[in-house]
């Protein structure tokens, strides 16, 4: 669940405008992640952690279209400073809800070329295991395999 921090929002955080496209939250992300990762910046540990943490709580909700909607939705109100009406109770009410039902950000970008190749070659396993078990399976040395695999384990049982 997002909060609103009184001095800094996640837009602050990613240093991007609350119009950003996508792309825009991501690359300023990237660009901020290797600010703040514990194992690449030369900030203290403590507060690299505690920015990297802001930096991951930010993109989460930015890239998830129902949490920056209700963030959004959170920042209007807060900075028209009016009391909630009983409509935009019941409204909010409903959107955090949808929220909290999202435990883990859905991340809608394309799948990169190292995955695709990573995707391809599990594929290209699966098939050729597939292909290895039916000629295994076809085979007369494969029935007979079968065969000794199976009188072992009716001896032992």
């Amino acid at each position: 669940m997002a909060h609103l921090s009184p001095s800094r929002t996640h837009y602050d955080i990613l240093e991007v405008a609350p119009t950003a496209s996508l792309a825009e939250i991501r690359r300023a992300y990237r660009e901020k992640s290797k600010l703040y990762h514990p194992d690449t910046t030369t900030l203290p540990l403590a507060i690299a952690r505690e920015e990297f943490h802001r930096l991951n709580e930010a993109y989460a909700v930015l890239t998830n279209p129902e949490q920056r909607q209700w963030y959004d939705l959170q920042l209007r109100l807060r900075s028209q400073s009016k009391p909630l009406s009983t409509t935009a109770i019941g409204a909010s009410s409903r959107a955090q809800g949808s929220v909290r039902s999202t435990a883990v950000p859905t991340d809608d970008r394309p799948l990169s070329p190292g995955e695709l190749f990573a995707l391809f070659i599990l594929g290209l396993t699966f098939v050729s295991c597939l292909v290895l078990a039916v000629i295994v399976g076809l085979s007369q040395q494969g029935q007979e395999w079968i065969l000794q695999i199976v009188s072992r384990i009716s001896e032992v049982g």
